[in-house]
């Protein structure tokens, strides 16, 4: 699968060729969404929980598509998103809008993709798409032929950069692109000498071990060990660890999924090298906690980092978020619920900001107009750009951070963000 910014065109036997990434691990661990923003038509509160009334002739119903990996590999971090989803729709019901919603399964395959895009317009009839997959790439052309409004999480592709019609829940994103944050974050926890893992066959996967070593050198760390060669889903990963504690290193982070940075984890003890601290950016809350007690076991110690409020730190914003998920019977969120959730949040609000009966065009040109979403306050003070095309160097960059203790999420510094700028450095595949 291409990442979230390979630049590579999606044409012919070179999209069914791709493997798939959990890339949305690699974006927040990129953290290069450009936030900030605040004109067009803004809300003060952001979501669709901000309380504005719907239009006029009471509550209005809408068409709503949920492409998303329900099966196959990158199930394992995006099959929550339609419990987000549905937790969204929810929440938006005291605003007067309902969502009547129909699921496309891409079964994490390129071919199923496009098929459950094409499904969702011509047999579904939907008014707009909720995208949570890694290979919405493949329906991508279809839907914006079809002029089909689209919100999501960006992780497949640079469709969400150059495709009109596609809105990013957490603002423009560009892998190539190194932020200042993460290069922070390990110099904040004692860090000194930073070891990275991508894998080979991805080329955003390879970014992201780029990005991060520049970005630790950026802070005064060393990174002496990138490796962007692994191979993909892989856990024989005890050469790396000797690797890394060959070259000193005492802070780790992979834009791999969950299976091989666990196994990473483990290996590190095993060879005597725990790191001071080892940041995942697939596995919070239920997708760690799922996985089931080894699992757990793992990853203690370990950091994790999102784009929105941990639930753990009992915000305002959160304790919606929290309420909005008991509604539908969900016990524990994880990153995909939160793009599922955050993703009906921004489309309500700018149907909320249409005539009673809007057109597709016409819930494009209102997205178009939100330059300044702060997800009902889960971004906190820090609201990103869904409108937004580019990242440019000097824009904020914020990313939340957990770490499991005792078995249990627990904030970094409570439920304010670390954020960075974007610099003017960069990487390529």
């Amino acid at each position: 699968m291409r990442g979230v910014h390979d630049v590579r065109p999606t044409k012919g036997i070179d999209v069914l060729n791709r493997k798939p990434l959990l890339a949305a691990s690699v974006a927040v661990l990129l953290g290069v969404a450009a936030c900030g923003g605040s004109s067009g038509n803004d809300n003060a509160g952001g979501g669709a929980s901000s309380g504005a009334s719907a239009g006029a002739g009471g509550p209005r119903t809408f068409k709503v598509g949920v492409l998303y990996d329900a099966t196959g590999p990158a199930a394992a971090s995006n099959k929550g998103f339609i419990q987000g989803v549905k937790a969204g729709v929810e929440a938006i019901k005291k605003d007067g809008l309902t969502f009547e919603i129909s699921e496309g399964d891409t079964t994490t395959s390129p071919q199923a993709a496009g098929a459950a895009a094409q499904k969702l317009v011509q047999k579904d009839n939907v008014d707009a798409v909720l995208a949570g997959s890694a290979l919405t790439f493949a329906g991508a052309p279809y839907l914006a032929q079809q002029g089909v409004p689209v919100v999501g999480f960006p992780q497949d592709g640079p469709e969400w950069l150059t495709l009109q019609n596609m809105f990013s829940v957490i603002g423009p994103l560009d892998g190539t692109k190194v932020t200042t944050t993460i290069g922070e974050f390990f110099k904040k926890t004692g860090a000194t000498t930073i070891g990275t893992l991508g894998y080979g066959v991805s080329p955003q996967s390879a970014l992201s071990a780029k990005s991060v070593a520049v970005s630790a050198k950026e802070a005064g760390l060393k990174a002496p060990y990138v490796n962007t060669a692994f191979q993909f889903g892989g856990t024989n990963v005890q050469p790396v660890a000797l690797g890394m504690k060959a070259a000193g290193v005492d802070g780790v982070t992979t834009g791999t999924d969950q299976n091989t940075a666990l196994a990473l984890v483990q290996a590190l003890k095993q060879v005597g090298a725990p790191p001071k601290s080892f940041l995942l950016a697939a596995g919070y809350g239920a997708d760690t906690i799922d996985a089931g007690p080894a699992a757990v076991k793992s990853a203690e110690g370990a950091y994790f980092t999102t784009s929105y409020e941990p639930v753990e730190a009992n915000t305002d914003a959160t304790k919606r978020f929290s309420d909005a998920l008991t509604a539908v019977g969900v016990k524990q969120a994880s990153y995909s619920i939160y793009n599922g959730y955050v993703s009906v949040l921004l489309l309500a609000q700018a149907l909320k900001d249409t005539g009673s009966s809007p057109s597709k065009a016409d819930i494009i040109k209102a997205l178009s107009g939100i330059t300044s979403f702060d997800a009902d306050g889960l971004r906190g003070d820090h609201p990103v750009n869904p409108a937004g095309r580019t990242v440019n160097p000097g824009d904020e960059s914020c990313s939340f951070y957990s770490v499991l203790n005792g078995g249990v999420f627990k904030p970094v510094d409570g439920a304010a963000p670390l954020c960075g700028k974007v610099t003017d450095k960069t990487v390529k595949p």
